[in-house]
Parts: structure tokens; C-alpha cells; sequence
């Protein structure tokens, strides 16, 4: 009983109510899906062979206004900055067949055409962390949908006779949007995560 009384005791001290640290969510444990990548056919496989991809990054652009005698900062519009995503390139060649097909929808390099619209060409990236369980028993703990993405650099890597490593596809995508949907874990506090801001509820001043 006393062993288990000193864990709450691993931790940082914050209030009187004590606890101890919650489990993080982990690196390796995550899943990314592809709606409307490439021909749309079996990008199932693309999820299966994703080695590692970024989260998502915000930079809000402040701008400054001078003032009397200093000056102060405000938010500029936001721009996401690109996310990288590295694929297992598999025997098969399905995973290659893929982001080909996503590549040629961005750019025709046979006829040398571009697409008549962004419609034709984007696709939806979804990311979620996953809390390590399998098959239909495991929680999702973060969602991010990033829409409007398309790939704005792809490189297919080398190929070395002393290497034992995977053959890899780097992917750079640029997206439009992102947003953090609620969780789907039970009980949880999903307040803020993704929600509308509800006009004229508060002003703030410089």
C-alpha cells in the first residue's frame, strides 16, 4: 500500500489535490489516412507503409504597429507551413503507383497539362494518435483533418548496393487547412477542439 501511495507523488506539484503523471501519447503510435489520393484505389496500402509524418505547424505572421512611444503586435493572417510524410516504397509497387497517380492529377507530364481546377487535383489527410491498442480495440486521442492538400515536392530517394534500410518515398504537402477534431476518447473535455467561435461574445483591444 505504501508503494502505491508514493506514485502520486511522481510528478509536479500542482494544487492540493496531488495525482500523478499521466501516460503521453507516443510517437509511434499513430495512423495516417488519404481520401482522393491518386486514383482513390487501394490507398489503404498508403496508411500500411507511412514511416513517420509531421503534425501540423501554424505561423500566425504578427505585424507591427507603431505607436507613441513603443509598439505592439497583431495577428496577421495564418499560414500552415507544409508537413513532411515518408512512405515505405513496397514490392509490390502500389505505394509508387500511388503517389505517380497523385503526381500526374497535380501535373500531366506526358501532355504537358495542368488540371482545369484545384478540385481535380487536392485530397484530404487525416492523422490520428492512436493509444496503442489493435485490431477494433484501441481509442483515437487526436484527430487532425488537414484539407486542400496537394504534394508540392516528391523525392524517390537512392538506391544503395551497401545499404540494408527500405527504399523510401519523401513526400513535402502543402495544405490548405487544418483543424483538431474532438476526441473520441470517453469522459473527455473536447471544449476548444475544432469548435466555432461564437461572434460578439467578447472584444478584446490592442
Amino acid at each position: 500500500m505504501a508503494i502505491t501511495a508514493s506514485l502520486k507523488n511522481f510528478t509536479v506539484p500542482v494544487g492540493s489535490d496531488g495525482g500523478g503523471l499521466l501516460m503521453p501519447k507516443l510517437k509511434y503510435r499513430f495512423r495516417a489516412s488519404f481520401v482522393n489520393f491518386g486514383s482513390g484505389k487501394d490507398v489503404t496500402e498508403l496508411t500500411r507503409q507511412v514511416a513517420d509524418i509531421k503534425r501540423p505547424s501554424v505561423n500566425f505572421n504578427p505585424f507591427a504597429l507603431d505607436i507613441y512611444n513603443s509598439k505592439i503586435y497583431m495577428q496577421g493572417k495564418p499560414e500552415w507551413q507544409e508537413t513532411t510524410i515518408n512512405l515505405r516504397d513496397d514490392v509490390t509497387g502500389l505505394v509508387s503507383k500511388l503517389v505517380s497517380e497523385q503526381i500526374q492529377k497535380q501535373f500531366d507530364f506526358l501532355e504537358q497539362s495542368s488540371a482545369a481546377s484545384a478540385g481535380d487535383y487536392k485530397f484530404a489527410l487525416k492523422y490520428e494518435v492512436l493509444d496503442g491498442g489493435n485490431g477494433t480495440n484501441y481509442q483515437v486521442l487526436e484527430t487532425w483533418e488537414l484539407d486542400g492538400c496537394q504534394i508540392s515536392q516528391c523525392d524517390w530517394g537512392d538506391m544503395n548496393y551497401g545499404s540494408n534500410e527500405s527504399a523510401m518515398i519523401a513526400m513535402t504537402v502543402r495544405f490548405d487547412n487544418a483543424i483538431l477534431v474532438p476526441l473520441s476518447v470517453p469522459n473527455a473535455d473536447t471544449t476548444g477542439y475544432g469548435q466555432t467561435h461564437q461572434q460578439g461574445t467578447s472584444r478584446t483591444t490592442a
